[in-house]
């Protein structure tokens, strides 16, 4: 509450102005502000953080040789390289692909044709998958499927989040669908944002068994043999 005093001791001059005193009690207001802290705090609805939900990959152990073993419909490598431009910003991201085992021909020393592909880090064009998304897609599309049907019931609201994560997870790991096994490999320009990328196709495409290995001589030979290589790295 506040209070004003008025002076009036000792003797004035005539038409002298009075003097006043003005006290403001602040400890109710004090009070009050706590009270409305405790209110909001107990009243309030914590909303639930809205985090990424991301699928981690399986636990199976792929072994090199089990790589190697992997069926020609089942195994893919792919290969990363960054072209930079003359200021040192990245260009453009590229990724050569081959399903199973790399099959080469050689003329001599000279590497004359592979199995190979180019392709790039697309986004959807409407619905329709591009580039390395495209492909992977098609790689997976039981899995896909299958997602996409616990998915739908999870938007008609028959199955809660939680039971759509778990039955995801299942459909990702069952060894009854034909699923890939993607080998990423970095070449040493690759930029982290080509490996980051990668691994989020893996995300978007429902992968489970994928992992980052490194390039061997065979896989050098025919990246550089591509046009794209020499076209990219002749800029």
């Amino acid at each position: 509450m506040a209070q004003i005093e008025q002076s009036d001791g000792g003797k004035k001059k005539k038409g002298a102005q009075k003097k006043m005193a003005i006290h403001v009690d602040f400890t109710p207001m004090v009070d009050m502000n706590m009270l409305l802290i405790t209110f909001f705090m107990l009243c309030t609805t914590m909303i639930k953080s809205q985090t990424l939900s991301i699928a981690l990959p399986t636990n199976e152990k792929l072994e090199q040789t089990e790589l190697q073993k992997a069926k020609e419909s089942e195994a893919i490598t792919m290969i990363l390289d960054t072209v930079y431009d003359d200021n040192g910003g990245v260009k453009g991201n590229t990724v050569y692909y081959y399903f199973g085992k790399p099959v080469t021909e050689f003329n001599g020393d000279q590497l004359v044709s592979s199995n190979i592909e180019v392709t790039h880090f697309e986004g959807n064009e409407g619905i329709t998958p591009r580039g390395i998304r495209k492909i992977l897609n098609e790689r997976n599309k039981d899995v896909l499927k299958q997602v996409e049907e616990q998915k739908q019931l999870w938007r008609d609201k028959k199955i809660t989040e939680e039971q759509f994560q778990e039955a995801a997870k299942k459909i990702r790991n069952n060894d009854q669908l034909t699923r890939p096994v993607v080998i990423i490999k970095p070449m040493p320009e690759a930029s982290w944002e080509s490996v980051i990328s990668a691994l989020d196709e893996m995300q978007i495409n429902q992968i489970s068994r994928y992992q980052l290995g490194n390039m061997t001589d065979v896989d050098k030979a025919m990246v550089f043999n591509t046009d794209e290589f020499k076209k990219s790295h002749k800029e």
